[in-house]
């Protein structure tokens, strides 16, 4: 779908940013106008994503000074798995009972860049799960080129979790369907307006049901190929932030061919039931 600079306004609000990574460095001179962007935006909440103990930290500092604008998760990325230890697993399981935290994660298997080990992923995945499954906390998970290893652990575990998105979902129907036979949510990003890299999430839409569906920026990266330039203009640098969450919400009602209010209530209303989020 290509967007032009006379698309009409979003008219959408109450939108939930379920993956938003506030504590990154490209946010750490205006992150007080990132949020008053998304709100005026009609962001009204934004899940502060969690990618190592020290992140997890920072992210519930933010949720303190942002309470009920600001949720988070806890938990380390499969990046960071090489740093997993009994003191860290100690560290981070104080953390979920902190009442911002309402997942754990971002965690899961990233074979493409192998900043961890393959060996190091999975056994920091699967202690994570142990975790979530001991917590009943829902997981917020990530998988790139890793499928068969992330769904057949998974499996090992899904009757013992509450929950669970795969965030930031980028794959085909196939990859989509082994989701959702494991009862998962699906995470949609602005991936999907990009018509290089998006046609098979553009595609997997088809076949993912509304009922099963939220939407994310995974700012600040993910920033949408397609923003007209009134939006671009907003943005520092090449920056993506959740005020452009109504945006993806857009595409994603384009592709799924469903009514955009519907997509936005729905996602909104499970994203408020998973995270245990109130309105």
């Amino acid at each position: 779908m290509a967007m032009t600079d006379s698309t009409p306004a979003y008219d959408v609000d109450d939108l939930i940013d379920i993956g938003a990574n506030l504590t990154a460095s490209a946010f750490r001179d205006d992150l007080s106008e990132v949020i008053d962007r998304a709100l005026a935006s009609g962001v009204s909440q934004m899940v502060v994503t969690g990618t190592s103990l020290e992140h997890s930290q920072q992210a519930i500092e933010l949720c303190k000074l942002n309470i009920g604008i600001l949720y988070s998760t806890a938990g380390v990325h499969p990046h960071h798995a090489s740093e997993w230890s009994d003191k860290i697993s100690h560290q981070l399981y104080n953390l979920f009972d902190h009442t911002a935290v309402r997942a754990i994660g971002e965690c899961g298997l990233d074979y493409n860049r192998n900043f961890s080990s393959p060996e190091a992923q999975r056994h920091c995945f699967e202690a994570q799960l142990e975790l979530a499954a001991d917590k009943q906390l829902p997981v917020f998970l990530h998988q790139r080129d890793a499928h068969d290893d992330f769904v057949k652990i998974l499996s090992r575990w899904r009757d013992k979790l509450s929950g669970g998105v795969a965030h930031c979902f980028t794959g085909s129907a196939d990859q989509a369907k082994a989701y959702l036979d494991l009862d998962l949510y699906i995470g949609v990003t602005g991936w999907v307006c990009d018509e290089r890299r998006g046609q098979d999430l553009q595609q997997a839409l088809r076949h993912i049901p509304l009922s099963h569906l939220m939407i994310e920026t995974d700012s600040p990266y993910l920033l949408p190929r397609d923003l007209p330039t009134a939006l671009r203009e907003q943005l520092k640098e090449r920056r993506n932030e959740p005020m452009l969450l109504p945006h993806v919400c857009q595409a994603v009602a384009y592709y799924m061919d469903e009514d955009l209010q519907q997509v936005a209530q729905q996602s909104t209303q499970q994203a408020r039931q998973f995270f245990a989020i109130d309105r």
